[in-house]
């Protein structure tokens, strides 16, 4: 199994140690609305961590915790995964961070790692993203990244924001990003 990391964070499979700070992610409300619209009971979270676990044994990826690297402390979580959960469906990539840490940045800097991972690792040809049409803050993640909006799909039995992008596409806002130099003044 895979651990990432970036300038401030720790991306760790998720696993059994994780429960208590994945539940304290996963059941509060805010963070749940635009996912399942609940929280999270301890057993829910229980369920993921065994699905999850059986998904890094199948795939070699799936869920990460976030840590940050400072404090030690789990803030948030984030896949790669298939669409739908079948493997015959394109990559996904998502995220969730603890209310405290919203604003700050993170969840791109994690997407970002993660979809890294997805293109160089992986070798995935395309990586999808999903969100609830009204989930702003997530949209912006997904426009930051260079993912284009799709339109409405249907994903997990609902319609939900899809937006994407190729390896080729991400390999060139690679490259433009690379060769950026600031303005001088």
């Amino acid at each position: 199994m895979t651990t990432l990391h970036t300038a401030r964070l720790r991306l760790e499979p998720c696993c059994q140690d994780h429960l208590q700070g994945l539940h304290r992610l996963n059941s509060d409300p805010l963070v749940m609305r635009y996912i399942t619209g609940k929280p999270d009971t301890l057993e829910d979270t229980q369920s993921m961590i065994d699905r999850v676990q059986a998904r890094w044994a199948d795939w070699g990826y799936s869920w990460w915790s976030f840590f940050d690297r400072e404090s030690g402390e789990l803030i948030g979580a984030g896949c790669i995964q298939h669409l739908d959960r079948d493997a015959s469906q394109p990559h996904e990539i998502g995220w969730r961070l603890q209310r405290s840490q919203w604003g700050k940045g993170l969840a791109s800097e994690a997407a970002e790692r993660m979809t890294s991972f997805a293109f160089d690792t992986l070798e995935a040809p395309q990586l999808t993203a999903i969100c609830a049409p009204d989930n702003l803050a997530s949209s912006r993640v997904m426009e930051r990244l260079g993912m284009a909006y799709r339109g409405l799909e249907r994903w997990y039995e609902r319609d939900w924001a899809t937006y994407a992008i190729s390896a080729g596409q991400w390999r060139e806002r690679a490259a433009r990003l690379a060769s950026y130099s600031p303005p001088t003044k």
